[in-house]
């Protein structure tokens, strides 16, 4: 057995590989002014300064009851349904799971990549489960940056337009392994029970090394009981991942709860080469875990009546008064001969009176030592409205909500006055050499540390 199999061993599960360890004598880091402990080691916090503000007294239903059907970027909602993130912040998120993308640059058959690609996608949106705050819309110019040593990447996003909302962001290794970028216009639409989200955008993985590009764009996500009942979460919608240098193509389904709920944060899908012979089946719970198997190995495994166990309790995902959120169960079943791909790492203790983030998520609005002299003026760790519900002030942080909200309507009447346009600062509208659609592209230049032509923003 080689080590490419030792690493699909479902028993050993996914170990991070020493050999993609990175070097970091040349990348900019906040160390050189850093308050260490005692022993020497810098850690990132594992909790949040305050816990979540309570939403009991609060009803959404007296802002929404008007919106129904009608898409939310441009409804302002009160500060104590939010989270304390920006969206840029929530984007970075994508990147909990960079061993994958490492893994996918350390693998020599691109059919082995392809899976872990696959699995990659499906963890970068397993934060959401349970999220049911919203972020905070970014204002226009407003930068998040992300430099993770121990991970071998760093990232810049750039709220580049206001009206539609745009993110852009682009990652990249610190080896120049790989480049993930994408830009997201997230579509929010209420209706009636429920907010769905379509998060509008391509996303772009380029391994250098091996000469690929792979594209796909995330699912659709669905928050319900927005009125009545307790708020839960799921994602659906087909998803199609595509080698453009390969022609292979992995196309996930993740599938709604169906009307009792047996479905739920179910993912299937296979793995096809350009003459669209199927080499993999992959199977699991963006909630929980990938597998892959052998498409032969998965035909058996139904055949044999391996998928017609009966749930302990039928749910409704419909009901007249609240979609009931339907009982989860407890695991994937795993079918003989599989391949552990990926499995979501447990949340803090403490997640639930923290917003539920995952331990990722506590560390990224978090100010180390010497960070805010090198940081860009419109990062969002300046940003007080969120730093302050982050501090548990729920008064201070709707009063700077306001203001800044305040402050981008003058700054944008203003241009039209003058009849000037708006200026990205890092990142340019272009074309995706890829697809050929539309995208916004890094311009380079954010890591040199020259803001002087920053905007303010705060």
């Amino acid at each position: 057995m080689n080590s490419e199999e030792e690493f699909y061993d479902a028993e050993t599960g996914l170990e991070s590989d020493d050999s993609c360890e990175v070097s970091f004598k040349d990348a900019l880091v906040f160390d050189s002014k850093r308050a260490k402990p005692e022993n020497g080691v810098w850690e990132r916090r594992k909790t949040l300064p305050a816990e979540m503000i309570s939403r009991n007294d609060f009803s959404v239903w007296s802002i929404l009851k008007k919106c129904i059907g009608m898409e939310l970027s441009k409804i302002a909602m009160p500060v104590v349904f939010n989270e304390p993130l920006s969206f840029l912040q929530r984007i970075s998120e994508y990147m909990e799971h960079t061993h994958l993308i490492h893994k996918v640059c350390s693998l020599s058959d691109s059919i082995d990549r392809m899976q872990v690609v696959a699995a990659f996608a499906v963890s970068a949106v397993a934060s959401q489960w349970e999220r049911t705050g919203k972020p905070f819309n970014p204002l226009l110019g407003e930068t998040y940056e992300l430099t993770r040593e121990d991970e071998g990447y760093r990232l810049i996003s750039e709220q580049v337009s206001h009206h539609p909302p745009v993110s852009a962001f682009h990652a990249q290794s610190l080896k120049q392994e790989f480049e993930f970028h994408g830009s997201i216009y997230p579509k929010l639409k209420f209706w009636g029970k429920s907010v769905v989200a379509e998060p509008k955008g391509t996303m772009t993985l380029e391994l250098l090394k091996h000469k690929e590009a792979y594209t796909w764009t995330n699912p659709m996500c669905c928050v319900h009981n927005i009125i009545l009942g307790k708020l839960w979460i799921e994602q659906y919608g087909t998803v199609e991942i595509v080698n453009h240098s390969t022609g292979d193509k992995c196309v996930l389904n993740f599938k709604p709860c169906g009307m009792f709920g047996k479905e739920l944060h179910k993912v299937e899908g296979h793995i096809q080469d350009k003459s669209k012979k199927k080499h993999r089946v992959i199977y699991g719970k963006w909630t929980e875990c990938m597998y892959s198997v052998d498409p032969k190995v998965y035909e058996a495994h139904k055949k044999t009546g391996g998928d017609s166990k009966k749930l302990k309790q039928e749910h409704s995902c419909e009901s007249e008064e609240a979609d009931e959120m339907p009982e989860v169960q407890e695991t994937v079943t795993v079918i003989p001969g599989s391949a552990l791909l990926w499995r979501i790492a447990p949340r803090p203790a403490n997640s639930a009176q923290m917003y539920n983030f995952t331990s990722f998520a506590m560390t990224l609005n978090e100010l180390e030592p010497g960070m805010e002299r090198l940081l860009a003026p419109t990062d969002c760790r300046l940003r007080p409205d969120v730093r302050a519900m982050e501090n548990g002030d729920i008064d201070s942080s709707s009063t700077e909500k306001e203001r800044l909200e305040e402050k981008q309507r003058a700054s944008r009447r203003e241009r039209s006055m003058d009849e000037e346009e708006w200026s990205t600062r890092w990142f340019q509208l272009g074309t995706n050499p890829h697809t050929g659609a539309e995208d916004w592209l890094y311009t380079g230049g954010y890591f040199d540390r020259n803001y002087t032509d920053c905007p303010n923003v705060y």
